[in-house]
């Protein structure tokens, strides 16, 4: 990698990407997010696009989302990419992936990720326990909830819950 921009007296800036989907993004994604800034003095939350996967949210209004709940960190910016995360930490100076883990089945999964990252590009992962109230939560379970109805207010932050309820009654 190469060398990161200097943060105050000779002191490299930590910066760190937290890579998902966000579709929707959860309270429990606010809750990684939210933490992890407090660690980095950047945190780049990067939106996955996968061309192949359906989304209920285009990648445009996935971004601006998240910029709404997040703009209460200064130091946390929106972006998105394709491809491998490894090249966006190379191309974009970060030394770091932040993952939110909800069980030991996340870590299985995402330990392999994490060696392999750590080996293709020697880029860290920091794995953050989600905290036990979002321990269920999945962007997945939210949309489906949603669709049929079920009340996802304590799930989702309430700008995502205005966008999301008239989405879901859409779909139907």
């Amino acid at each position: 990698m190469t060398p990161t921009p200097l943060d105050g007296p000779g002191r490299p800036m930590r910066r760190a990407v937290c890579p998902g989907s966000f579709d929707p993004v959860t309270n429990g994604h606010l809750d990684i997010i939210g933490r992890a800034a407090d660690l980095y003095d950047e945190l780049v939350v990067a939106i996955f696009v996968n061309q192949s996967k359906s989304s209920l949210f285009a990648v445009d209004e996935r971004r601006e989302l998240l910029e709404e709940v997040t703009a209460p960190y200064g130091n946390v910016r929106v972006d998105s990419f394709e491809g491998l995360v490894v090249d966006y930490c190379r191309d974009n100076e970060i030394a770091v992936i932040v993952k939110g883990l909800r069980a030991v089945s996340d870590f299985d999964y995402e330990l392999q990720m994490a060696q392999m990252n750590r080996g293709l590009a020697g880029v860290d992962t920091l794995f953050m326990p989600t905290n036990p109230e979002y321990s269920f939560l999945a962007s997945s379970l939210v949309k489906e909830i949603a669709r049929w109805g079920g009340d996802v207010s304590r799930l989702v932050p309430q700008n995502v819950l205005k966008r999301l309820t008239e989405r879901a009654s859409a779909v139907q």
